[in-house]
């Protein structure tokens, strides 16, 4: 297994209502990115404010940081995030097949749901202060189909597709290793490179998908994602590009 990264610290804690939350209660005293890990959690959350399971042997964990950029710049991180987990999963389990990444937030193995992140910020005003990066890997077991929204995809785990059993501290110590890297990179040359690499592991590029919001629907052809991280369809209409949705295929 990987070292751990220079400059990031760690956190881990028996239980925790949620450690989205605990980032929120560190961050006026935190020193540097840090990390927390939780090996259970009470309230835990995901997208649009949905409840989040984490089963016994899951990873659930959250990347606390103070990143310089505009709110749009700093919220780019999902991208970051999503390599770092696919780099990861490479490294624990020897191979890339079955895997792949779904606009905005979500790793896929074998077309079903191993991964989410969720971003968070604080901040006064339009500033961000501080970014809170929560992740949840099925690493040792799926929430049941109940669970999920219709039409949404499956959730799968680790063991179950690919035999491989990691425990938590393991996963998290490649996973802080890959986003040191990744975040490196960001960092240094800009969103591009993120970008072009988020696409070449994109599931369903080039097909048609589903995009929908609180209000509306949008049905077209996966052209790209954009410069501000937008996704971008084909549709009967004209090229759409949408800043945030949830995909369906």
């Amino acid at each position: 297994m990987s070292d751990w990264p220079q400059g990031y610290g760690l956190h881990v804690l028996h239980e925790v209502d949620s450690t989205l939350n605990e980032a929120a209660r560190i961050a006026p005293t935190a020193q540097g990115p840090v990390w927390l890990m939780a090996h259970r959690q009470t309230a835990a959350r995901g997208r649009r404010g949905r409840a989040w399971t984490n089963p016994k042997g899951n990873l659930a964990a959250t990347l606390l940081m103070r990143p310089q950029g505009t709110p749009d710049q700093i919220a780019l991180r999902s991208f970051v995030a999503a390599l770092a987990l696919f780099d990861a999963c490479v490294a624990v389990t020897g191979r890339a097949t079955g895997l792949s990444l779904k606009w905005p937030n979500d790793v896929l193995l074998n077309g079903g749901k191993l991964a989410g992140i969720l971003l968070e910020s604080m901040g006064q005003g339009r500033g961000v202060s501080h970014l809170a990066v929560g992740i949840g890997v099925n690493l040792a077991e799926a929430p049941g189909v109940e669970m999920v929204e219709p039409r949404a995809v499956r959730p799968v785990s680790l063991l179950s597709e690919t035999g491989a059993l990691v425990s938590p501290e393991d996963f998290l110590t490649e996973l802080a290793v890959a986003y040191a890297r990744n975040e490196t990179q960001f960092t240094t040359y800009g969103f591009e490179p993120i970008r072009v690499a988020w696409l070449s592991r994109a599931a369903r590029l080039g097909e048609v998908i589903t995009a929908r919001t609180a209000t509306s629907e949008t049905v077209g052809t996966f052209e790209t994602v954009d410069a501000g991280g937008n996704l971008v369809l084909n549709t009967a209409k004209g090229r759409v590009s949408i800043p945030a949705a949830d995909v369906f295929f």
